[in-house]
């Protein structure tokens, strides 16, 4: 088959991945995930706003008016920078601007909101505030082409990947010893495979069916986005999956942690629980912090990140899948792709998310010390954080809600909650096995 018979056949995402790098959303993402970090080693990348834990409004803002300042430096440096990639991936960047300005402004509610006494112990995310904005003026009002073109869901959520790498320190991820580390590969690969066959029973695509399994079996928004990224995924199936991994973040907290209590599990045991289950990273501290000691909290914590660290790994298998079986069955195919075809579809900013964590744990934490490398980590999180919040409103803008709740005709949110249902059950299974003392020494002694 020639290369041009090739490229025919190639869909409309991956001949987008195949633009000159200066053109590409994925590279621009990583080039601006790494200035992030290089600027928080360095130590001089600008803080973001600071919100308190708030029951009356005097609270919300415990630095006071310099909250401002510091909100006025952060919207101008995430600004700049998404001007940048934008302007070489030509954006419309008269509207941009304000457009950003608009979205940015609900980001910083939603942060507000999110923070507030009761919604925080409860651990509601505030994504999901971000997204309900998105959602109400989209489906209510008529989006203004100047957010149209400042909702850069993929762009945004892209830099919170790669990002969300320099969280991800091996060092910590190695405290869990080997118990941990053994329940987050027991876990996902196995729930990836259940969660799988469940969706193709429910006849959902296989295409739809590995995002789902992604979502369930690793860390839900994160690994949802990355399977879609690997695979070319269709959009609206992966806003509807982000859509249900919120919505079951909240369901679960609520009733994991009177289960774990009614069971009468150690500490230790109940935070790696809750933390295989739940897919939402700050979902799964709340639900340790409602179970209660530190020893919750620690294994939650410490198994989520475990199962974080999956996501490079996942997403090349899955392009490798994608690649060289799944497109060549549905286009009929017969000739086998080059290697060369993997690397375009790869999502390269999972290659940004892999870099970051290598940098943070085999760079800085030797070269500077493991304080510098966790204030490092610690800043990226911040930005994390935001750009995750600005890609929800993104979302909102972009989403029709009719059209999200009747994807598949209810057949993949049935099959998904089945999967979660039986994702609890064999986790509960594995921590007990791993972490009960019984046949192994737990990583964690329960407090």
């Amino acid at each position: 088959m020639s290369n041009e018979e090739t490229v025919l056949q190639t869909p409309p995402q991956v001949k987008e991945q195949r633009a000159p790098v200066l053109q590409n959303e994925d590279w621009w993402a990583c080039f601006v995930g790494w200035f992030i970090l290089l600027l928080a080693i360095i130590g001089i990348l600008p803080a973001t706003p600071k919100i308190g834990t708030w029951t009356s409004l005097a609270q919300i803002f415990p630095k006071g008016a310099g909250t401002i300042g510091t909100s006025l430096i952060f919207f101008l440096t995430v600004g700049i920078l998404t001007m940048i990639g934008g302007y070489f991936m030509k954006f419309d960047m008269k509207r941009y601007l304000p457009g950003f300005f608009v979205v940015y402004g609900l980001t910083f509610l939603s942060m507000i909101i999110s923070k507030q006494a009761f919604i925080k112990k409860w651990g509601i995310s505030y994504v999901l505030f971000a997204l309900v904005f998105g959602l109400v003026i989209s489906n209510f009002f008529k989006v203004p082409k100047t957010l149209k073109a400042a909702g850069q869901t993929e762009f945004f959520i892209k830099i919170g990947l790669v990002c969300m790498g320099a969280t991800i320190m091996f060092s910590v991820v190695l405290k869990a010893g080997a118990v941990g580390v053994a329940q987050a590969l027991l876990v996902a690969t196995t729930v990836w495979f259940m969660t799988y066959w469940i969706c193709r029973k429910f006849q959902v695509s296989e295409r739809f069916s590995a995002i789902i399994a992604s979502a369930n079996s690793i860390c839900g928004v994160s690994a949802t986005i990355a399977a879609g990224g690997a695979i070319q995924g269709n959009k609206k199936e992966i806003s509807y999956m982000v859509a249900w991994v919120l919505v079951c973040a909240v369901v679960l907290i609520l009733i994991m942690p009177p289960i774990a209590i009614w069971l009468k599990l150690p500490n230790n045991m109940a935070g790696a629980w809750v933390g295989g289950v739940i897919d939402n990273t700050g979902a799964v501290v709340a639900a340790g912090e409602v179970v209660g000691g530190k020893a919750a909290v620690n294994a939650a914590a410490m198994v989520k990140m475990a199962q974080n660290v999956l996501i490079g790994i996942a997403a090349f298998l899955m392009a490798l899948w994608a690649t060289m079986s799944l497109d060549r069955k549905e286009a009929g195919m017969v000739d086998k792709p080059s290697f060369m075809e993997v690397w375009y579809r790869f999502p390269k900013f999972v290659i940004g998310f892999m870099v970051a964590s290598l940098v943070v744990s085999f760079l800085v934490e030797p070269l500077m010390g493991a304080s510098a490398a966790k204030a490092a980590g610690s800043l990226c999180k911040d930005y994390r954080s935001w750009f995750f919040a600005l890609c929800f409103v993104s979302i909102g803008l972009e989403t029709d809600f009719k059209e999200l709740v009747s994807v598949g005709g209810g057949k993949p949110a049935i099959a998904y909650w089945l999967s979660q249902t039986a994702n609890a059950v064999w986790t509960l299974l594995i921590v007990w096995i791993l972490w009960s003392g019984t046949f192994f020494p737990a990583a964690i002694a329960p407090d």
